[in-house]
C-alpha cells in the first residue's frame, strides 16, 4: 500500500545538545510501526517534531504525510491532516466528565452553543469503539488508569485519526489493563489505520509491531521488518545499547543480617472514604541487606501501603505500629519518618518525586538541605559538589548539575530521585515502580545500583508491577491482593503462576 509517512533527514538542537541528528522514517500504511531506544534517545523528540509541538523552522529535514511535504507550525495543524498524539501522561481534567474530555476543544457545537444531544450520542459511539459501556456523564476521577488511557484513544479516534502516535501507552497499566489495549490496536490495524507505538516493553512490541525502527543517540541504527521474522528481543536490546546484555539483572548475592524494619498490624482506611478499610492489619519485616518485593495487581494497595508509612502521606484512622531495629518509632509525618531513616521513591516521579523546573543540584538536596546548610544557609559550593559527587556515582547523564530536571530523559530523572534519597542517607528504602517507563539500559543501572544498595546493608522494599524484575532483583517476597498479604514465598521458589495464583485464590475467598 506504500508509505504514508516518510521522515527524511531531521536533526533538532537544543542549546548546546544536538537532540536528533538525520534521522530517517518511513512507515508504511496500515501497520504497527514500533519505535524503541534508551531514555533520552530522540523517540519523544522526534514525534514531537512530527506533530508540530515543535514547529517546522525549529528543525532540519522534511516531513511527508500521504505523499506530500508538510509544514506544521502547531500540534492543531498536525491534528487537522489526522496524525494525533497520546503522550505518556494523559492529558485529562479528572473532575470532567468523559464526554467533556473527548470533546474538549472540538466541542460539538451549533452556532457557538454546545449541541449535549449530539455530544452524547457521539461520545457514546466513541466508547464503543474503544470497548466502553461507561456513561459519557461519569466523571474522569471515578475511571481507573486503564480506563482513562481508553478516553484517550476515543478522544483520537473523534479527530478522524490517520496515523496515531501512542508514547508507552502500557507504562501505567497492569497486565490485564495492558492485553486489553493491544487487542485494541491489533483491531484498529484490521480496520486500516495506521499507528506508531514508543514502547521500552518489549514483548508488547513482539505482539503487535510489523516494523520495529530503533534509535540510538538520537540517530536512526536500525529498521526491522518483523512480518517474516518473530522479532528478536536480545537483537534489538544490542541496537538500543550499542552492546550485547548477556544478563537483563545484576548477579545479586545476598547477605542478609538482623531485622531492622518490622510492621505490625497497619492498617489504613481510606482517604475519600472513611468507612473503607483499604489496608487491612498488614504485618511483615525486612532484613539487613535484604531486596524484598511486594507482587500484586493495580489497585491491590501496595502504593498506598507504602505512602502510608512514609509520614502517612496517604489514608485516615492510621493504626499500627512501626519498628526500627525493635523500637517502635513515630512515622506520622514525612519529616518524621525521614528522621528514622526511610525513604520514599515515589511511582510518580514527575508528580511527586521531582521538582520539574529546578536544577539537578537543587533537587538532589531537597531531602537533606542541613545536609548541604551552614547555620542555616544553604552553601552553595557544596550543594555543587554533592549533585556533581551523584551526577558521576550514578551516571546521570546530562551536560552539567545546572540542567533543569525537565529536560531529562525519563531514566535520568529516576536516577535523580534516587540521588535525593541515597544523599538523605536512608536505612529503609522503598521503592516503587522503580524502573516505570524507562528503558533496558537504563534499568540495569538502576538494577545494579539497588544490588549495591543491598550489599551495603540497607533495606530494600520493591513494588513492582513487572513481575519478571521482582523475579529477577527480590530475596524474598509478598504477594498484595486487596489490601493484605495473601501470600509469603522465597524468591527462589516463586514464579509468576505462583504468584497469580495466590491473588486468585485470595479473590475467591
Amino acid at each position: 500500500m506504500g508509505a504514508i509517512l516518510e521522515m527524511k533527514g531531521i536533526t533538532k538542537r537544543f542549546t548546546g545538545v544536538v537532540a536528533l541528528k538525520n534521522v530517517n522514517l518511513e512507515v508504511q500504511t496500515g501497520e504497527i510501526h514500533a519505535i524503541c531506544g534508551e531514555n533520552g534517545a530522540g523517540k519523544s523528540t522526534l514525534m514531537k517534531v512530527l506533530s508540530g509541538v515543535h514547529p517546522h523552522g525549529t528543525y532540519e529535514g522534511a516531513i511527508h504525510f500521504e505523499g506530500r511535504e508538510l509544514e506544521f507550525d502547531s500540534i492543531r495543524d498536525s491534528e487537522e491532516q489526522g496524525i494525533i498524539i497520546i503522550h505518556q501522561e494523559l492529558a485529562l481534567v479528572p473532575l470532567m466528565s468523559i464526554a467533556e474530555n473527548i470533546f474538549l476543544g472540538n466541542e460539538q457545537a451549533t452556532a457557538g452553543v454546545i449541541n449535549s444531544e449530539t455530544t452524547h450520542r457521539r461520545t457514546v459511539e466513541l466508547l464503543k469503539k474503544v470497548g466502553l459501556n461507561e456513561s459519557p456523564e461519569e466523571l474522569i476521577t471515578n475511571l481507573g488508569v486503564g480506563k482513562q488511557q481508553l478516553i484517550e484513544i476515543a478522544k483520537a479516534l473523534s479527530k478522524k485519526v490517520k496515523l496515531l502516535i501512542l508514547d508507552e501507552p502500557t507504562a501505567s497499566l497492569n497486565e490485564n489493563d495492558s492485553q486489553a489495549l493491544l487487542d485494541l490496536l491489533l483491531e484498529f490495524k484490521a480496520q486500516g489505520m495506521t499507528m506508531i507505538m514508543i514502547s521500552h516493553k518489549l514483548n508488547e512490541i513482539a505482539r503487535v509491531a510489523d516494523s520495529v525502527t530503533v534509535i540510538r543517540d538520537g540517530s536512526t541504527v536500525q529498521t526491522m521488518d518483523c512480518r517474516d521474522a518473530p522479532i528478536n528481543e536480545d537483537v534489538i536490546i544490542r541496537h538500543m545499547v550499542g552492546r550485547e546484555m548477556a544478563d537483563r539483572y545484576p548477579p545479586h548475592e545476598p547477605d542478609i543480617g538482623e531485622t531492622i524494619f518490622e510492621v505490625k498490624d497497619w492498617t489504613v482506611f481510606h482517604e475519600q472514604h472513611a468507612d473503607r478499610k483499604f489496608i487491612k492489619g498488614i504485618s511483615f519485616h525486612v532484613r539487613q541487606g535484604e531486596i524484598l518485593g511486594i507482587a500484586g495487581l493495580m489497585g491491590s494497595g501496595r502504593t498506598e501501603l507504602a505512602m502510608s508509612l512514609f509520614g502517612r502521606s496517604y489514608g485516615r484512622n492510621i493504626s499500627g505500629k512501626v519498628l526500627m531495629r525493635g523500637k517502635e518509632i513515630d512515622v506520622s509525618t514525612v519529616q518524621k519518618a525521614i528522621s528514622h531513616g526511610i525513604a520514599y521513591v515515589t511511582e510518580d516521579r514527575k508528580g511527586y518525586g521531582l521538582v520539574l523546573e529546578n536544577e539537578i543540584k537543587h533537587n538532589i538536596s531537597l531531602a537533606n538541605l542541613p545536609g548541604v546548610a551552614s547555620h542555616g544557609v544553604i552553601n552553595d559550593g557544596k550543594e555543587f559538589s554533592i549533585a556533581q559527587e551523584y551526577q558521576k556515582k550514578i551516571n546521570i547523564r546530562c551536560p552539567d548539575v545546572f540542567q533543569l530536571v525537565s529536560n531529562l530523559s525519563g531514566g535520568n530523572q529516576q536516577k535523580v530521585v534516587l540521588s535525593k534519597w541515597l544523599f538523605a542517607g536512608p536505612d529503609v528504602l522503598i521503592l516503587d515502580e522503580p524502573t516505570r517507563g524507562i528503558d533496558v539500559g537504563a534499568k540495569y543501572e538502576i538494577y545494579c545500583l539497588i544490588a549495591q544498595l543491598a550489599k551495603e546493608g540497607k533495606c530494600i522494599i520493591m513494588i513492582s508491577s513487572e513481575m519478571p524484575e521482582l523475579l529477577g532483583m527480590t530475596d524474598r517476597l509478598y504477594v498484595m491482593n486487596e489490601g493484605a498479604f495473601v501470600a509469603e514465598m522465597d524468591t527462589s521458589e516463586a514464579s509468576q503462576e505462583k504468584i497469580m495464583r495466590a491473588i486468585v485464590k485470595s479473590g475467591k475467598n
